[in-house]
């Protein structure tokens, strides 16, 4: 099982990016799906969660409003749409895949975005 995330960069403040992350090895529709993100000298953090079953996405306080999760289960993709990106949301994010915890995890993107 392979995640691939892509999509980070750097971005001044009020911008937008849109990150991807493709999985191989696994069917993305079995598996609740979510990103998550770390700062410098913070611990990880969810932002955005996607379930298996679909229904309501859900989202960290902090970007309701800004951030987007969508899936496309025929290309294993999972996606984060950022707009109105704040200094706050520099970090390095990661795309995670589960069952009932995450099981497999990406490597990360930097996202930073500049004041």
């Amino acid at each position: 099982v392979q995640l691939q995330a892509s999509g980070g960069g750097l971005v001044q403040t009020g911008g937008s990016l849109g990150l991807s992350c493709a999985s191989s090895g696994l069917r993305t529709r079995d598996y609740h799906m979510a990103w998550f993100r770390q700062a410098p000298g913070q611990e990880r953090e969810i932002v955005a969660a996607s379930r298996r079953s679909g229904g309501d996405p859900y989202y960290a306080d902090s970007v309701k409003g800004r951030f987007a999760i969508s899936r496309d289960n025929a290309k294993n993709t999972l996606y984060l749409r950022m707009n109105g990106l704040k200094p706050e949301d520099t970090a390095v994010y990661y795309c995670a895949e589960g069952v009932k915890g995450m099981d497999y995890w990406g490597k990360g993107t930097q996202v930073t975005v500049s004041s």
